[in-house]
């Protein structure tokens, strides 16, 4: 029999039990439309983390004040041991280190002629905007006269422009907060979502010393004024965080190792004794969170898979059935020549035919489906077509791995004994 033959004869078996053909192929058309689907939420999820992470920059690493002591200890950052002294060792003393930006932060009220919004400030010097990867959308960034004389000036993100500004051009404006009016100078370019679940562009960036010597003082007023607790002293040169950009990952560890020496030296801090800073390296936190992303990739797939396993051992289930049910017509096609092979090759067809037909019919489900998620779903989805051709490989996969016991059992009935079952 020639390859036409034997599909033409698979074809005329389907068709006799057509509505059993179909709940067979069923369960392969719901294996390969999960796989799909689960694969490209788990790529897309992927991908996303992939964009958050290069908005994060990874060769980095966050120093933190250690926690304050006392009756109430506080948590990382509570406790004001950084200093720009700090800030220029780190730069002057490790040559790995590429970028040293110092910030102070705080939060209130700010307005602009009838709109107010709630927003977190950031003071900063020159090095924050490279190390954090901010690009200005519109305006352009602080001067070096900015830094030196604290002058009034703000860079807003993106939610803040459009909470106090609309669509209107907000370069130029005077914007309040408490009583410390502040010029727009710039607006950052939208980074979405943060890495820990935050709006990055919820946000105001002021230059160091603007923040410390005005905004600052202006929250503790506030601060005190609600409380009736007098104001305390201000120290000029703490700042609440140092972030480190090192040129290359290679150097991270030995810069991570310099770092923490070179801070307890600084510090005064004995051996043994516990320190009153703490750093953090981003890579680590990058690291295991794609990682862990990754397992839940194979996971969404390994789950989908069952589906499709499911769905084979359901060919075979009927396959076998199906031998069953013809033994007399396998001993008539024996005893008019036709061979093991032959035999072996019509029932494996009609396997693979289930399972392609399956196939077709669940990747057509699946993109659609993946295509719906990711324009009505909360869920990030990325469609690739190697998905779409590994969903055709198992599909092709299932119809020979399960399809083969069921053929091979037909080819080595023997004849005689076919013919004399009574079915």
């Amino acid at each position: 029999m020639t390859l036409s033959d034997v599909m033409r004869s698979a074809v005329f078996s389907l068709r006799g039990n057509w509505l059993r053909s179909i709940l067979t192929a069923l369960g392969v058309i719901i294996g390969i439309a999960a796989v799909i689907v689960m694969v490209s939420v788990g790529q897309g999820t992927q991908a996303e983390l992939d964009n958050m992470i290069s908005k994060l920059g990874s060769n980095r690493l966050e120093v933190f004040g250690g926690s304050a002591r006392g009756p109430a200890r506080g948590g990382a950052g509570s406790q004001a041991s950084l200093t720009d002294g700090d800030a220029r060792a780190i730069r002057d003393e490790i040559a790995e280190v590429q970028y040293v930006a110092t910030s102070v932060s705080g939060g209130g009220q700010v307005v602009y002629a009838e709109s107010n919004w709630s927003t977190r400030w950031e003071g900063v010097n020159a090095d924050y905007f490279p190390v954090n990867d901010w690009q200005l959308a519109l305006g352009e960034e602080f001067t070096p006269r900015d830094y030196s004389a604290a002058n009034k000036v703000v860079i807003l993100g993106e939610t803040v422009r459009r909470e106090l500004f609309g669509d209107a051009d907000p370069i130029g404006a005077t914007i309040r907060m408490g009583r410390v009016p502040l010029r727009v100078v710039g607006v950052l370019e939208a980074k979405g979502q943060g890495s820990w679940g935050q709006d990055s562009d919820d946000i105001m960036l002021v230059p160091l010393e603007t923040g410390r010597r005005r905004l600052a003082a202006a929250t503790a007023a506030v601060a005190a004024n609600v409380s009736g607790a007098a104001l305390a002293p201000r120290q000029a040169d703490v700042v609440q965080r140092i972030s480190v950009g090192v040129g290359r990952a290679e150097d991270l560890a030995f810069v991570e190792e310099e770092l923490n020496a070179l801070l307890r030296q600084r510090h005064r801090i004995a051996p043994g004794a516990e320190d009153d800073f703490a750093v953090r390296n981003i890579a680590e936190i990058v690291s295991t969170r794609t990682q862990t992303t990754r397992l839940m990739s194979l996971l969404l797939g390994a789950v989908a898979s069952i589906s499709l396993i499911v769905g084979g051992i359901g060919i075979m289930n009927i396959m076998l059935v199906s031998v069953t049910e013809r033994i007399r017509e396998i001993g008539l096609r024996m005893a008019v020549g036709a061979g093991p092979r032959e035999i072996q090759q019509q029932f494996l067809a009609e396997a693979m035919l289930i399972s392609l037909g399956g196939g077709a019919i669940g990747i057509a489900l699946g993109v659609a489906g993946a295509l719906l998620a990711s324009k009505f779903g909360a869920l990030p989805v990325q469609l690739d077509l190697q998905v779409v051709g590994m969903a055709t490989g198992f599909s092709v996969a299932t119809g020979l791995f399960f399809g083969y016991y069921p053929a091979r059992k037909a080819a080595r009935l023997d004849p005689i004994e076919a013919l004399r079952h009574q079915g």
